[in-house]
């Protein structure tokens, strides 16, 4: 079940995973709205080099500092919205933050997917990303077949989201992307998550 909620923008939350009871009564979609949309920029890092190589999706990873800069409103799970890597134009993209539970991973990651083939490395390019909405929360899988299945209907799902919803598509011409203090932060290797724009 999708159901729209509005703040400043519409907000999409696939709720496929949290009871109905819990989402309307819990503080965890206040919390959430409130930090959403939500902007982040630094230079790509090398990951755990699965998403091409493993999985056949190919991520552009921010550096720890990114990560740990979050609000803790932002629980892990799978997120959308729009990405731009060196100020170039902007994508659709779909991003997990978190453990990767498949996996095991031992710290917090930010992977991002962009929906657009790269022909090059991204390794120090600068990535800035505007997450509009929450997919699902993590989850492990019993094979990883399961799991690019689940990443294949995510990237689906994002895709229809962004160009259904009016207030989505306009996120992707926000000026965030053309904002040069994120630029400047970045290229002197420090990672900036923002969500007062």
């Amino acid at each position: 079940m999708v159901v729209s909620l509005t703040r400043r923008f519409s907000r999409i939350i696939n709720r496929n995973n949290i009871s109905q009871t819990y989402c309307q009564s819990s503080e965890f979609l206040k919390k959430m709205l409130n930090h959403l949309p939500f902007f982040a920029c630094g230079k790509i890092v090398s990951g755990f080099g699965r998403g091409s190589k493993e999985l056949g999706i190919p991520t552009a990873n921010y550096p720890l500092e990114v990560v740990k800069s979050l609000p803790d409103a932002i629980q892990p799970g799978v997120y959308y919205g729009w990405a731009n890597v060196d100020n170039g134009p902007v994508y659709k993209m779909v991003m997990s933050i978190g453990w990767n539970p498949f996996y095991d991973n031992k710290e917090k990651s930010m992977e991002t997917h962009i929906l657009h083939p790269f022909k090059r490395d991204l390794y120090g390019c600068l990535l800035k990303v505007c997450i509009v909405g929450y997919l699902r929360p993590e989850e492990n899988f019993k094979s990883l077949d399961d799991l690019i299945n689940c990443i294949k209907r995510d990237i689906a799902q994002a895709e229809e989201l962004l160009e259904s919803n009016e207030s989505n598509k306009q996120l992707k011409n926000h000026k965030y992307f053309l904002d040069t203090n994120c630029t400047n932060n970045a290229k002197t290797g420090n990672g900036t998550v923002r969500d007062d724009i």
